[in-house]
């Protein structure tokens, strides 16, 4: 079961398009929750959730882009955040996110695409496992800076070799030059999926959004 599992990941990693990956994902919704837990241990949206709580209010609109199935939906409903957004490129994803009983609204899109989001919407935006192969790439970050409020805060994980090696380093320093965001805390390496992937290493990034 567990080797069943890894296989599906890289099946889905290895997707040529969004609309490859969406359809990828909507099958694999059903599994995806038991699949995280059980055979990688993934504690990537916990992680990541304890950073935002540090920074932005807990009535503040929060929008989890990429959001999956809900897990961290699920994590910052446990530090009292109500006021959240899902955000997925799947449709299956979603209704699966639906069940948690913790969003007030869901919105199919793809995080890398232009977002039919107002700009300077939301206090913050939490990504959580999306910067990573085959998925949102660099210029996602352009969309989120846009629709966050000034001083409001984007909280993301990364994959530590993605980061280096896929062009996230330069557009996240090009940013901070132009002062589009400011750097505010990153974690140190941790392993997201310590059972089934403990090579792997992300980190959480938090940067608070000017565009003065």
């Amino acid at each position: 079961m567990k080797e069943k599992s890894k296989d599906r990941v890289q099946w889905v990693y290895s997707s040529g398009s969004n609309e490859e990956l969406s359809e990828r994902y909507d099958e694999w919704a059903k599994d995806y929750d038991q699949d995280l837990s059980e055979t990688f241990g993934w504690i990537a949206p916990k992680t990541a959730s304890d950073y935002l709580a540090k920074y932005v209010p807990k009535d503040g609109l929060v929008l989890d882009a990429g959001a999956g199935t809900g897990l961290v939906g699920l994590s910052l409903a446990e530090h009292g955040y109500k006021n959240l957004i899902a955000m997925d490129l799947s449709e299956e994803m979603l209704n699966k996110a639906r069940e948690k009983g913790v969003y007030n609204k869901f919105d199919q899109m793809i995080l890398g695409k232009s977002l039919n989001y107002e700009t300077d919407f939301f206090d913050g935006v939490i990504s959580v496992g999306v910067m990573t192969l085959g998925h949102a790439g660099p210029d996602s970050f352009d969309e989120l800076v846009r629709i966050t409020k000034p001083y409001g805060f984007i909280v993301f994980t990364i994959r530590t070799d993605v980061y280096l090696e896929n062009g996230f380093k330069e557009k996240q320093e090009e940013m901070l030059s132009t002062k589009l965001w400011e750097l505010i805390d990153v974690s140190d390496k941790f392993h997201p999926m310590p059972v089934g992937e403990p090579e792997v290493l992300h980190q959480v990034w938090v940067y608070r959004v000017l565009k003065t």
